[in-house]
């Protein structure tokens, strides 16, 4: 598949990811391949089983869109983001990302925990590359929506998970990234700060700005995704419109394990 896209902000094209499940005092865990080839020597044989996290995903998203992706736990959203924010490398084919991104993934990434939330709001904006003057200028706005002001000099690692997903949600609103990679953790805290920073998203995309947004909440992804996909087993088992994706996604979850591979690879196929 070959995208072409002048206004696109996210391009991924054969893009997949495989794990390594190695041995971990008895219990299996994913090990990336390159990690492991490594610790075994580039002539050690790969003796252990191999998981496709991804395998043949292709998908764009325009600038100014907010794309839904759905899936079960273990369906690869997570690998997915974590690829767009080049935390990790994908084993084959390519995503391309044209901007500054803001990720915004499970609570205890993204901030240094030893640094108070005054201090690594200052690290995030110098991280963005932003001048200082902009920093200043944002930054009452940044503390007043995380509504953590009383703990702004307190390392973040004594932050409650609540309080962590205020202030990394408000540093990535606020600043300068142009796309926000979102990853479940606006389940985490309160209804009201949730309703908040669904309103300041669909702020954002009014700027002109991109987010991929995961999240198992149809809701939530009926209300700000001008598209969406479904992932499962590592797959796009479906992409298109917000309502027919959550249909999908529905009906995905009626279905018995076995009869839900057959639904994902005839999707595929149309």
């Amino acid at each position: 598949m070959t995208l072409i896209g002048a206004n696109s902000a996210i391009e991924v094209v054969g893009l997949g990811k495989r794990y390594v499940l190695g041995s971990d005092r008895g219990r299996g865990r994913l090990i990336d391949e390159a990690g492991h080839r490594m610790r075994r020597g580039s002539r050690g044989a790969l003796d252990d089983t191999v998981v496709w996290a991804l395998e043949n995903i292709d998908f764009e998203v325009e600038r100014g869109q907010v794309k839904g992706v759905l899936g079960r736990n273990g369906s690869g959203k997570t690998t997915l983001l974590r690829i767009l924010a080049r935390i990790t490398a994908p084993t084959t084919g390519r995503a391309v990302v044209r901007g500054r991104v803001g990720a915004l993934f499970q609570v205890g990434t993204g901030f240094h925990p030893e640094l108070t939330g005054r201090d690594n709001i200052w690290l995030s904006g110098a991280i963005l590359g932003m001048p200082k003057a902009k920093v200043a200028a944002l930054f009452d706005e940044i503390v007043d929506f995380s509504e953590i002001g009383d703990f702004l000099d307190t390392p973040v690692k004594h932050y409650s998970s609540g309080m962590y997903v205020r202030l990394a949600f408000s540093v990535s609103a606020y600043l300068d990234a142009e796309i926000m990679l979102i990853d479940e953790v606006l389940s985490v805290g309160d209804v009201r700060f949730r309703e908040k920073s669904l309103a300041r998203i669909r702020g954002i995309v009014g700027d002109g700005r991109t987010v991929v947004y995961v999240s198992h909440s149809m809701a939530s992804v009926a209300e700000i995704c001008d598209s969406a996909m479904v992932l499962e087993e590592g797959r796009i088992a479906f992409d298109g419109s917000t309502a027919k994706a959550i249909r999908f996604y529905r009906q995905l979850n009626t279905v018995a394990r076995p009869e839900v591979r057959e639904t994902t690879i005839e999707a595929r196929q149309r």
